[in-house]
């Protein structure tokens, strides 16, 4: 079976950066001011969906294409256009691209796991009902998962594990 070939965008600018460490710096902060004991596995436990959603999203703009994949695509240009008209009109600044050098691919393994987290995120979303963290934390992992700097870490860190475990739990390996 041929692959759906929609275009992917795969560009990150400075203001897609911006937006994205927004979205994450909103999120950490309200459970920073939130939790006395940070280190509690009960303070660590209500971060842990967020950082799944950061995580995910990561993931999601690594995809090679596809629905799912130009869905994260658009909403990339989306925080890019967002955070772009942010620095130049509002603070008159600049926006360069800040995506990495080497693009990060996700095996056939890999996009299998997206699938399987694509049902796992839309079954705790259909339990709990629509989260405004859940999408915050998406959409900060979508625009800070291709960025070159310590922002990108995310997507770097997570799509090799992701692409080997997809890859040894389908045989591929």
């Amino acid at each position: 079976m041929t692959p759906l070939n929609i275009p992917t965008y795969g560009i990150v600018s400075l203001g897609g950066v911006t937006v994205g460490l927004s979205l994450f710096a909103w999120d950490f902060s309200r459970w920073f001011a939130s939790h006395k004991k940070r280190l509690s596995l009960k303070a660590l436990k209500k971060l842990a969906p967020f950082i799944a959603c950061v995580a995910y999203g990561s993931l999601l703009v690594l995809s090679a294409g596809g629905i799912i994949g130009g869905l994260a695509d658009w909403s990339l240009w989306g925080t890019n256009q967002a955070g772009n008209i942010v620095l130049v009109y509002g603070l008159g600044s600049t926006t360069p691209n800040v995506t990495r050098s080497q693009h990060l691919a996700l095996s056939p393994g890999g996009h299998a796991v997206i699938i399987v987290a694509t049902v796992v995120v839309v079954a705790v979303a259909g339990i709990r009902g629509f989260r405004w963290d859940f999408v915050r934390g998406v959409l900060s992992g979508i625009s800070l998962g291709l960025a070159s700097s310590i922002a990108g870490a995310v997507g770097f860190a997570v799509a090799p594990s992701v692409s080997w475990l997809g890859d040894y739990v389908a045989g591929l390996l």
